[in-house]
């Protein structure tokens, strides 16, 4: 039983003195509209942090002083971090928008239209250059309520997975 409370004690110390960075994407393939529709949850004061080193100012992201800039920032820092090959075919994203949640942030993207996918290869650099141990785990739904899914990091940051 002492052993137990040790555990516990360990893992909320570790947990509460060293965060964990993790972002998580989900990807579906619309057949109606032909395209992949894709959510990103990411911690938004990490993504504070990866704006203000990519453009090189400090960045408050729930009381922008300017949204409109901030929508140009998380756009151009979205499309420029992720990118996604179906059937060996690379798919421009277009930026949709987001909304807050609590301490993280759904952002909304789309692609062009895609054949019926049979491989997904996803690239996701999200906040890599920013958080040692970042984590991006992203899954992938296509025909089915399971998804398929990678986990991406530095030095793995692109996966494929194949229906």
């Amino acid at each position: 039983m002492q052993q137990l409370y040790i555990l516990v004690i360990l893992f909320t110390w570790k947990s509460v003195f060293h965060p964990f960075f993790i972002s998580l994407t989900e990807m579906r393939f619309n057949p109606e509209s032909q395209r992949m529709e894709i959510a990103q949850k990411i911690f938004w004061d990490d993504l504070e942090v990866a704006l203000g080193s990519e453009f090189q100012e400090k960045v408050d992201f729930l009381n922008p002083k300017d949204k409109t800039k901030l929508e140009n920032q998380l756009k151009r820092y979205l499309l420029k971090h992720n990118q996604v090959i179906v059937n060996g075919k690379a798919l421009s994203l277009t930026y949709l928008g987001y909304e807050i949640e609590e301490d993280a942030a759904w952002f909304y993207l789309e692609s062009s239209k895609a054949e019926v996918p049979k491989s997904v290869e996803v690239k996701n650099t999200i906040l890599l250059d920013d958080f040692d141990g970042q984590q991006n785990i992203v899954h992938v739904y296509f025909q089915s309520k399971s998804p398929r899914s990678l986990l991406l990091g530095k030095g793995e940051e692109k996966g494929k997975i194949e229906f």
